[in-house]
């Protein structure tokens, strides 16, 4: 049996993004346990591992705990379990893991993956942050066995700055439920349903945001756009939860546009709100490949988004619009194009359906699935080989 521990610096990264890969290993004979910063306290981990580790990790890449008390803890555990594989994922934890057990990979006791869904250095990123983990980043490649990126720029970033190209792997993120995300699953009467909810008239065009209320999803540039589009039809909904929340609210009611502006919230109808909408819009500065617009690709609905990594490899291919970071004039006149012309908007959501066959979650965890199999064999032929 092939043993695996994914290791992230809080488990809400685990439940969202890999518990999907953990089951279809469990399913094909492997074992699979989990780390992270509060993860016995996480109902989905608990449920979805046999095994989970407790480790303590801080957010703060400068926090003292992240050297002292860490690498420690995630050594004793090394030291109880075997494991074939180690897969790694967030700054923190990749960092602090590959350090921690640097020795013992070398001895062959199992193989080291770093899944990078998003490097925190990036082209346009701030000075100071890329100066932090640029170099982090340089330290660990040596230390890692496989690099997986989920875009194209930061493919070739590894390969240019990190590891031997041989050693990085492009797989489309960790892949979209078509069966979920699917428009013929999406009646007239749900679509009606919450168009009712929000107030809107049958006629009123409704621009969606799915994004967290944090400074690096720029809400404020969804917010000012829409305020500077000048449409006391249309209306726009943000889906999400954060700290940035009431600050945003106060911006709607300082912009005048509090009456055709909902906040929902966290919502688990996302597929009917994305199917009652003319468009989704995300407006950040950072993304590793944002599955929002992946989603709304399923949902036959087309995409307004930043032009940054990730959300670039998306909609250049003329399945959405984009605009360059922070300029709200721009994505304003993105959206009064979609609002303008809202058959040629259908077609770029169609178009963008056609492309979700290279995301489709079943395909991508056969990429998962090989690659980890391929790394296992080659650490069980060097120990043959000994």
């Amino acid at each position: 049996m092939n043993k695996l521990l994914f290791v992230t610096t809080v488990p809400d990264t685990i439940a969202a993004f890999f518990i999907p890969i953990a089951r279809y290993l469990q399913a094909k004979g492997w074992r699979v346990d989990a780390m992270a910063e509060g993860i016995s306290t996480s109902k989905k981990c608990i449920e979805a591992f046999e095994q989970v580790w407790e480790v303590k990790f801080s957010r703060n890449p400068l926090a003292p705990q992240n050297l002292l008390v860490a690498p420690q803890q995630i050594k004793r555990v090394l030291q109880q379990q075997e494991y074939d594989l180690i897969v790694v994922s967030t700054p923190v934890a990749s960092f602090v893991t590959r350090y921690a057990l640097n020795e013992m990979r070398k001895q062959g006791k199992f193989k080291m993956l770093y899944m990078a869904q998003g490097f925190h250095f990036f082209r346009g990123g701030s000075l100071l942050r890329n100066a932090t983990f640029f170099p982090l980043e340089k330290l660990a490649g040596p230390w890692t066995d496989r690099i997986v990126v989920v875009n194209r720029e930061d493919e070739e970033a590894a390969k240019r700055h990190l590891v031997p190209a041989e050693r990085v792997h492009y797989i489309p993120g960790t892949g979209v439920d078509l069966d979920r995300f699917n428009p013929a699953l999406i009646s007239d009467a749900e679509i009606i349903r919450v168009r009712q909810e929000l107030g809107l008239s049958p006629e009123a065009p409704l621009l969606l945001s799915v994004a967290e209320f944090i400074p690096r999803k720029r809400n404020w540039d969804v917010l000012k756009a829409f305020a500077r589009l000048g449409r006391s039809d249309a209306h726009l909904a943000l889906a999400g939860d954060g700290r940035l929340l009431e600050q945003m609210q106060q911006l709607a009611s300082k912009l005048g546009i509090q009456k055709q502006v909902h906040f929902l919230g966290f919502r688990r109808d996302i597929p009917t709100l994305m199917r009652a909408s003319v468009a989704i819009v995300l407006a950040s500065e950072q993304e590793g490949l944002p599955n929002c617009i992946m989603e709304s690709f399923c949902m036959e609905t087309p995409a307004i988004g930043s032009n940054i990594r990730g959300t670039r490899d998306l909609l250049e291919g003329g399945q959405g619009l984009l605009f360059e970071v922070g300029d709200v004039e721009e994505l304003a006149r993105s959206m009064a194009w979609v609002l303008d012309r809202p058959e040629e908007a259908k077609v770029m959501g169609k178009r963008g359906r056609n492309l979700m066959a290279d995301y489709e979650l079943q395909h991508v965890l056969q990429l998962h699935e090989t690659l980890y199999n391929e790394v296992v064999g080659e650490k069980n032929y060097a120990i043959s080989a000994q």
